[in-house]
């Protein structure tokens, strides 16, 4: 089994020169009257953030901060008919000797990084909830993990690199958590693995497709049941499509930020979001080949391989698409649901002691998972 190695976050001086070069070439276009966020981003706000990205955001400060709050390692993992990609994560141990194994997957726009506020939450030892032995992958092609050579890189290859890591690292029961992408990549690790190795599954993602006239009870109780406010204004939000250039990658960042965060975001945590993904390891486009490989699997929400392994689910109001939570037990084995008055989707980073509440009740005493990994109860 390849070792692991430590690693740490150093983007060359080069790079940075690079890009500044690039923001101090920038021209911007003229703009409409009175237009707001109807075609985007307004311009105001645009030359604020790009000045900001010049002048005022010190990359190695949070770069050094990274690297300090985060065990980062890199190890090679064999995926079947791809070869070896060399995999990066986090990596942090509880002081609980029995805490519980976890993996944590990331979507887009978001990243690792997501998990520096739930880590220490996660980890920490206590008699009042359980602990969790905690691991952050980058997906292959985000971040600092390298991305597929060669087309066909699917659902099932993205959750078998997922599921070798924690076997390489001596993990070979655990719980997954994981919302946007990280839902539909921990879906189909529980379909896959669930039962033998993947235990229990949470997700702040909650997506399932509407009963059909085949469930005809269930069917009938979908055409006779109004949404909820949440769930209409859920389906009303809408997507951006992703670019490469560093302003554009700015502008598409800055328009999800604003549809699918509940409040603002703080200028530097958008600024090293945006870092994260210019200087990614397959460059900044690479991550999106996710959605060309996988885009019919990430659709496939249930209607080929239905897990059956205990499944917790955390509902924000402000989430892109809030489906009704009916849709989603009939599929799912769900054990437990959360129902929040706040937050969006970006929860593991906006709200995270929510969110690590709701997996603590979930495998904590008395909880519907609790102890469903054998020997490790997460508790002392």
């Amino acid at each position: 089994m390849p070792s692991e190695t430590p690693f740490q976050i150093n983007i060359p001086d080069e790079k940075l020169r690079i890009l500044r070069a690039k923001l101090e070439l920038a021209t911007f276009p003229d703009e409409l009257q009175d237009i707001g966020w109807r075609h985007g981003a307004p311009l105001e706000d645009m030359k604020r953030l790009v000045e900001r990205w010049k002048n005022g955001y010190d990359w190695r400060k949070y770069e050094k901060e990274l690297n300090q709050e985060l065990p980062m390692f890199t190890r090679d993992i064999d995926v079947d008919g791809f070869g070896a990609l060399n995999i990066h994560y986090v990596h942090k141990k509880s002081e609980t000797v029995d805490a519980i194994p976890l993996l944590f997957c990331h979507g887009w726009p978001g990243s690792f990084i997501e998990i520096r506020g739930m880590l220490p939450l996660l980890t920490a030892s206590s008699p009042k909830h359980p602990s969790f032995h905690v691991v952050a992958l980058s997906l292959p092609g985000f971040g600092f993990s390298e991305g597929a050579h060669k087309p066909g890189f699917g659902l099932d290859q993205y959750a078998e690199v997922a599921h070798k890591l924690m076997i390489s690292l001596g993990y070979n029961e655990y719980v997954t958590q994981g919302g946007d992408w990280g839902f539909v990549v921990t879906r189909r690790m529980a379909a896959k693995y669930g039962g033998k190795h993947v235990k229990a599954w949470h997700t702040n993602f909650p997506m399932a497709d509407p009963p059909t006239w085949k469930s005809p009870l269930s069917f009938l109780s979908y055409l006779l049941t109004p949404y909820s406010a949440e769930e209409k204004a859920g389906f009303e939000r809408t997507a951006h499509s992703p670019t490469v250039l560093p302003i554009a990658l700015l502008l598409c960042l800055l328009g999800f930020m604003k549809n699918w965060l509940p409040g603002p975001t703080t200028t530097n945590g958008l600024m090293t979001k945006i870092f994260i993904y210019w200087f990614s390891r397959a460059g900044p486009g690479a991550a999106h080949r996710i959605y060309s490989e996988v885009y019919s699997d990430f659709y496939d929400i249930g209607r080929t391989s239905y897990p059956t392994v205990p499944l917790g689910a955390s509902y924000y109001p402000k989430e892109l698409l809030v489906f009704p939570s009916a849709w989603f037990r009939r599929v799912n084995n769900v054990v437990i649901e959360f129902h929040h008055k706040t937050g969006g989707h970006f929860s593991a980073s906006e709200r995270p002691e929510e969110l690590v509440e709701d997996v603590r009740k979930m495998f904590a005493k008395g909880g519907p998972a609790f102890a469903i990994v054998p020997g490790k109860s997460g508790y002392a």
